[in-house]
């Protein structure tokens, strides 16, 4: 698995999520299950099913947690609201060629959404390729649906 870089608050906050599964989510799993037990015959048991989908949900949550903790790089976020360059941690206001309309973008892991921007991965091939450019550059990233051209309207926090 390749490192994920995390602000040091999404860090914190999936730490925090993952202690919450691990100690108080799986005590409370277990009291669903063991009530589910007690109301008799598993097999047609739907709170017992329920309860047990819940736990390997919660599961797999802790494992994805656990990995992406294990290979995250914690960095500061940039400061101030203008930047040079296009860089992880940064918003990216885009506009694709042949449309006036202005998109815009985080720069991140998807642990690092925010309510009021789309997370782009840099190892996608459109982060990949604004990576280190500027505001006024265009750049050209394969999509499914062939070549397209984006230009860089602007970078801010």
């Amino acid at each position: 698995m390749s490192e994920t870089q995390l602000s040091p608050e999404a860090y914190r906050r999936l730490q925090s999520e993952l202690e919450d599964l691990t100690t108080r989510g799986r005590v409370e799993i277990a009291q669903a299950i063991e009530a589910a037990r007690a109301l008799g015959d598993l097999s047609e048991n739907g709170d017992y099913h329920a309860a047990k989908d819940t736990q390997g949900k919660m599961e797999a949550r802790i494992r994805q947690l656990q990995a992406l903790l294990a290979d995250a790089v914690v960095v500061d976020a940039p400061s101030g609201t203008h930047h040079e360059r296009v860089t992880t941690g940064v918003v990216v206001d885009l506009r694709y060629e042949g449309d006036d309309a202005v998109e815009r973008y985080l720069i991140g892991s998807i642990e690092e959404r925010r309510e009021d921007v789309t997370v782009l991965s840099p190892g996608s091939p459109l982060g990949q390729a604004l990576m280190g450019k500027k505001p006024g550059e265009s750049v050209e990233y394969e999509a499914p649906s062939g070549t397209l051209r984006v230009e860089i309207v602007s970078i801010g926090v």
